[in-house]
């Protein structure tokens, strides 16, 4: 194919006789068009699908399809339906070509050919096609032409706009920038003090954990030589009386002992150690008896958690923990004694990490203690705080810690409350904020309160609250279930009455 055939238009020839086929080719080609040939109606379908053509001629009279059904196929394809087809045929009825117009062919040949009449109709629309081609191509540019124009219409209206109202988008934004430089400061800001609680945390954690490290090997280096002591005292009580009963035996059997013998005895006042001695081994195994425990709670405060939770008795770690804060309930000063009043219910065992649910323990009565500490001072010109009450009010001349514990709805619920002057609502709101403190600098971090309640509600799944108002003691409720956090299933609501009913007290004075 030359560059001139392909300019002058490719004609796609459709008739069942080779001998048509090779005539009409000879015509067109000669006449400077290229030439594509099917002799059946599906063939010719399918080269229209790999090139269209610039015309077709069709024979009407074809087997299979014939030229009317795949005229029909040819117009309702998206790849030829705007082809041009010219029907061929030795039909001369008008009804055959009024079929053919009606089918979208735009031109008739009647057979024989005549090769004048052929090129002529051919050409004349194979030029329409092109015309027709070229009017369509033109107009979507001049539609192209109308949508820029269009849009540069309107951007030079928005351009027009934006200038009026510049100056009053640069004063907004003007005013944005500094708000957003506000807001960026405040995050700065917020974001330095999240740092700044997160180190002191860290901090706080690390010395809980040295310091339990520190107690449980204390605990383990007493346990020693104070379970040697245990072992012997009872050995130790066996032998002396049976020393003492021998003394008792020559004593009666040789009345008038020998001069150095009574003088020894009288300058050891032998009387007073058969008398001294048994009472000195009791409080000797008294004293022991007491680090024993000691040692015990020591161990069983501090004692490290395993990645899970663990079945444990709380009631162990109250215990514990009310032993080792004992030296701070004794009486100090013009402070009476603190007095411990227990409650205990009948409580399972609970799944918990021991060492942290005796680090609240510890945060809550420690809390409570320096509230009733400063319950029981005199009045000073200048107040100091405590992260339980910043209300000072008349000394409270019987201190008071009571615990007690339950088990409400799968839950296990402890109350620790005091009758110190209590706690005003806009202290009581912030008691669980990280870094807030009552406390004179460098007596409190005021992460205590914050850590509990991470513990409580973090850890275990519970809850910690709460209640208090000034002149009426402050109770703070610690609701722990009783099975694993995965597998609790209810959330208790305890009464957040201060004031509780307290029956069977078993009262416990710390000496």
């Amino acid at each position: 194919m030359t560059d001139t055939q392909e300019a002058n238009g490719v004609i796609l020839i459709v008739d069942d006789s080779k001998a048509n086929l090779e005539l009409l080719s000879d015509y067109l080609t000669k006449a400077g068009f290229h030439t594509m040939e099917a002799m059946n109606g599906e063939n010719a379908l399918k080269q229209v699908e790999y090139k269209a053509p610039d015309l077709i001629l069709l024979d009407v009279l074809m087997p299979g399809i014939d030229g009317f059904e795949t005229c029909k196929q040819l117009k309702a394809s998206p790849f030829a339906h705007n082809i041009p087809v010219i029907f061929m045929s030795a039909l001369s009825e008008t009804i055959d070509k009024v079929k053919g117009f009606s089918l979208g062919a735009v031109d008739y040949i009647a057979k024989p050919f005549q090769e004048e009449e052929l090129l002529a109709r051919v050409g004349v629309h194979v030029k329409l096609r092109s015309l027709t081609q070229t009017l369509e191509r033109q107009n979507l540019t001049l539609k192209q032409e109308i949508t820029e124009r269009e849009a540069a219409e309107a951007a030079l209206k928005k351009e027009i706009k934006e200038r009026e109202t510049a100056e009053a988008a640069l004063q907004k934004l003007t005013v944005e920038l500094e708000k957003r430089v506000e807001e960026r400061t405040s995050e700065l800001k917020k974001a330095l003090e999240e740092l700044q609680q997160a180190q002191l945390q860290m901090v706080q954690n690390e010395k809980m954990s040295s310091l339990g490290q520190l107690v449980a090997g204390v605990a383990h280096e007493i346990n020693n030589p104070v379970g040697f002591i245990c072992n012997n005292i009872a050995y130790a009580k066996e032998y002396s009386q049976d020393l003492i009963n021998i003394v008792r035996l020559y004593q009666q059997h040789y009345p008038n002992p020998e001069a150095e013998i009574k003088e020894e005895a009288e300058a050891v006042e032998i009387e007073f150690l058969i008398r001294d001695l048994p009472q000195l081994l009791d409080s000797m195994d008294l004293g022991t008896d007491r680090i024993r425990n000691l040692s015990l709670s020591l161990r069983n405060f501090s004692r490290s958690d395993s990645s899970n939770q663990v079945q444990v008795n709380i009631h162990d770690g109250i215990e514990s923990t009310l032993l080792i804060l004992g030296h701070r309930l004794k009486a100090k000063g013009d402070r009476p004694k603190i007095e411990v009043i227990k409650n205990y219910g009948d409580l399972p065992d609970v799944s918990c990490y021991p060492g942290l649910l005796n680090q609240v323990f510890m945060n809550v009565i420690a809390n409570a203690i320096d509230a009733l500490e400063i319950s029981n001072e005199p009045p000073p010109g200048t107040t100091e705080e405590s992260p339980s009450t910043t209300t000072k009010i008349a000394p409270n001349p019987i201190a008071t810690i009571r615990i007690s514990t339950e088990v409400v709805e799968n839950c296990a619920i402890v109350r620790i409350s005091d009758n110190g002057p209590g706690i005003p609502e806009e202290v009581r709101s912030k008691l669980f904020e990280p870094m807030f403190t009552t406390k004179p600098i460098g007596q409190g971090t005021g992460l205590g309160l914050s850590i509990s309640r991470d513990i409580v509600v973090e850890k275990h799944g519970g809850q910690l609250k709460c209640i208090s108002a000034p002149g009426q003691g402050t109770v703070f409720v610690i609701e722990v279930p009783l099975e694993p956090l995965e597998n609790s299933s209810s959330q208790t609501r305890p009464s957040e009455s201060p004031t509780q009913e307290w029956a069977d007290e078993k009262t416990v004075l710390i000496s």
